[in-house]
């Protein structure tokens, strides 16, 4: 029993050192927010559209990285949407858009998606929209 206890506290001793190099020591947080973009909604709601009037929805998002960010691409989920979004780097505390174009042609409810991937992460954020299209 003497060996089991000597050889626990030699192991948690060995150990020491690496553990001493992972937890923090500044007393930041250990979690931290990966995005560098914060949307101002990133789903709208757009209610009864006109058939046939093409609709254009605005998603704005301010950059809260300490660095510029790009919009590096934008896919609009089918091709009865269109999409702009501000082609110049957005620096730290100011905002950009991505605008959707939805070409209202068929009646009825719609969902759309559309994903844009910045320069702060290669993973697309989804932002939605939807609807409903009326007859005129």
């Amino acid at each position: 029993m003497k060996n089991l206890k000597i050889t626990a506290l030699l192991a948690v001793l060995a150990f020491s050192p690496f553990y001493a190099n992972v937890l923090p020591t500044d007393n930041s947080p250990v979690v931290r927010i990966l995005a560098d973009v914060a949307w101002k909604s990133e789903s709208i709601d757009v209610g009864n559209i006109p058939q046939g009037k093409p609709k254009v929805i605005r998603f704005e998002f301010t950059n809260t990285s300490k660095k510029p960010i790009v919009i590096e691409n934008v896919a609009p989920s089918c091709g009865c949407t269109t999409a702009d979004y501000t082609k110049t780097p957005i620096l730290p505390g100011k905002k950009g858009f991505v605008e959707a174009s939805y070409n209202a042609a068929a009646a009825g409810a719609f969902v759309k998606t559309v994903n844009v991937t910045t320069s702060d992460s290669k993973t697309p954020k989804t932002l939605t929209f939807k609807g409903t299209v009326v007859a005129s």
